[in-house]
């Protein structure tokens, strides 16, 4: 009889366990049916593995702050110097990976406040469709929306003193409208479901119903968004980097080093084409991973 005890208590345990375990094991098979997603899984892997431990892995990482060695500047890439030197003599492959750092944080910080400014104006918005609150909610999205996202985070980063905090602030500032946009469709038609009708009369709360009802409808769509939007925030902060506006020197930061470099074309081409090669494979990256964790969220849900 105790046996049966033990067995009735561990089956279900073990079954949920199992449940767990099938369902990661044919969302990885999913992902990994796609070539191109591991792909995007290695560069991100090693984009993030550089951005966390660079200044241990460059071969120069005093090259990354103030640094000055004219002895050795506008050398081209070499066995010593992989991506050769600038005019002050740093080395150009230690101040890319030492720039990472900031890179990975502007993505990190901006979509971790836009995603979640814009999920809840968007699921407040569609839950309310039709009110007041809708119209006043979505006309405010709708305005930043209208202007051109790159102008608006250029205009904001302009008026602000030019360092990393600030191009956050303004990147962060032209971003949640997307997601507002985006939770705004899912919730909208989620609204009339017999689920979240049969919850509202049972008497659950509106934190229930979005967290536990709506939410979890909403979140492959957006954890795919956010993955993809990882590429793109990075090429609006290296353009902000690019205009001057964003970190400043002599911080490593890909778009000003661009800047800097590209006065010197073509002779001395390594000083942009490193730079702009790296960003065009982290945004190649973070789309491809992007793609292949769409496909195995898709995988989850079936």
């Amino acid at each position: 009889m105790k046996a049966k005890t033990v067995d009735a208590t561990t089956t279900p345990i073990e079954t949920t366990s199992t449940r767990q375990a099938e369902l990661l094991k044919r969302s990885w098979l999913k992902f990994s049916e796609s070539k191109v997603s591991i792909i995007g899984l290695v560069i991100v892997s090693v984009f993030l593995l550089l951005a966390l431990g660079g200044k241990y892995l460059v071969p120069y990482p005093e090259h990354i702050g103030s640094y000055v060695d004219f002895a050795n500047a506008g050398l081209p890439p070499s066995s010593k110097h992989f991506f050769g030197t600038d005019l002050m003599g740093r080395d150009v492959f230690s101040r890319i990976v030492g720039s990472f750092r900031n890179t990975l944080m502007m993505g990190v910080v901006v979509l971790s406040i836009a995603a979640p400014v814009g999920f809840m104006v968007g699921v407040t918005a569609g839950y309310n469709k039709g009110t007041f609150i809708d119209t006043a909610l979505m006309r405010v999205t709708d305005m930043f929306l209208a202007v051109p996202p790159l102008v608006l985070a250029l205009a904001i980063a302009s008026v602000l003193e030019p360092n990393l905090t600030n191009s956050m602030l303004a990147v962060t500032a032209m971003w949640w409208p997307w997601y507002a946009r985006l939770s705004y469709g899912v919730t909208s038609s989620l609204r009339s479901e017999n689920y979240i009708i049969y919850a509202e009369l049972v008497g659950a709360k509106l934190p229930h119903i979005i967290f536990k009802e709506i939410l979890p409808n909403c979140l492959s769509a957006v954890l795919t968004k956010m993955t993809l939007d990882m590429g793109y925030v990075i090429i609006i902060a290296a353009t902000i980097s690019y205009a001057g506006l964003g970190e400043q020197a002599p911080r490593p930061a890909l778009g000003s080093m661009i800047a800097s470099g590209v006065k010197y074309m073509p002779a001395q081409w390594w000083l942009t084409v490193f730079p702009s090669i790296t960003i065009m494979l982290i945004v190649l990256g973070f789309n491809l991973l992007g793609d292949g964790i769409s496909s195995m969220l898709g995988a989850e849900e079936i």
